[in-house]
């Protein structure tokens, strides 16, 4: 073959040109028609833009010179989206400026309060075909999605609510209700945790929030108090009521053995009586009289018939004089 160049004149031969061509067309063919899969994804194959099919982890065909496209999806790889933040392992993606940071967590509640709410969602995706095609720009859709879910909620509830108590309320109510909307889209994708952030009320009211915080802990510390010195008082009142009780019920129980007692003994003395009046009065009357006179200190017997009082002598100084 004859090449002009210029005046010039060259033979040039096909056959090392073709065959340069051919060594290099079955490079590019060879380097196009494999391809691997990562340990934690799956890919979707295209044909000239249709999907075709779908190949699991490792190395695989494919047609060459971009007949065929594969497409990575992880799958098994746990994903997240965060809401009214950023953090430097974030996606790419997720990197929104401080204005748009700051709608996404403005929010109000459901008594007409205005509050901050920073939250994130993780998600896996479960069906690679459905992320890929269903639904145009998936990640976004995922995003406007858990934005709407998280207004509902919080929309639904006091500040109070969302500020302190019902944050794990908040979590499972959205966490339910962005799994039955990302199911509607059939967007193939899971939805693992929603887990709330920093939620507090806006800056401009913080200072007389955290009073109220602080007026709220104060008012609980002294209701804990006042439980405590409740429980001490009354157990120790109860044990001291009891502790009479059982006293006043033994000496209940004491007095009527001693009364049933003397009334057996007065029972038992009349019966005897009864045998022996003139015997058993005089006996009482002596052990009456041995029991009474010792005590007295001076005696006088006065006799009906006399005419004069004569003391009676100390018998007893006198026996112990002896």
């Amino acid at each position: 073959m004859v090449v002009r160049v210029g005046n010039t004149y060259y033979n040039v031969k096909l056959e090392p040109v073709l065959i340069a061509l051919a060594v290099l067309v079955l490079l590019i063919g060879a380097r196009t028609i494999f391809f691997t899969v990562p340990a934690d994804s799956k890919a979707i194959v295209l044909r000239f833009g249709k999907y075709v099919r779908t190949e699991d982890r490792g190395l695989h065909f494919k047609l060459p010179f971009g007949i065929e496209q594969q497409l990575p999806i992880p799958v098994l790889r746990q994903l997240k989206q965060e809401f009214g933040y950023s953090t430097p392992d974030g996606m790419k993606r997720q990197f929104i400026s401080d204005v748009e940071q700051g709608r996404e967590r403005s929010m109000v509640t459901g008594d007409l309060n205005a509050a901050t709410v920073e939250w994130v969602i993780q998600y896996r995706i479960t069906d690679a075909k459905s992320y890929l095609f269903n639904v145009k720009f998936t990640d976004d859709t995922l995003r406007d999605a858990s934005e709407s879910v998280m207004r509902e909620v919080v929309g639904d509830r006091t500040v109070d609510e969302v500020i302190t108590i019902g944050r794990r309320d908040i979590e499972d109510e959205a966490l339910r209700k962005l799994q039955v909307l990302i199911n509607e889209y059939t967007m193939g994708v899971s939805i693992d945790q929603v887990q709330l952030k920093n939620v507090n009320p806006p800056p401009d009211v913080q200072p007389s929030f955290n009073e109220v915080n602080q007026a709220q802990q104060e008012r609980e510390q002294l209701i804990n108090v006042a439980y405590g010195e409740y429980n001490k008082a009354v157990p120790r009142a109860r044990g001291e009521a009891n502790g009479k009780r059982t006293s006043a019920e033994g000496y209940a129980i004491q007095r009527q053995n001693e009364a049933e007692g003397d009334a057996d003994r007065f029972n038992a003395l009349f019966t005897e009586y009864q045998k022996a009046p003139e015997v058993t009065r005089r006996r009482i009357y002596l052990e009456t009289m041995a029991e009474v006179l010792p005590k007295i200190g001076r005696k006088v017997i006065v006799d009906e018939d006399s005419k004069q009082v004569l003391p009676l002598l100390q018998l007893n100084s006198m026996g112990g004089a002896r």
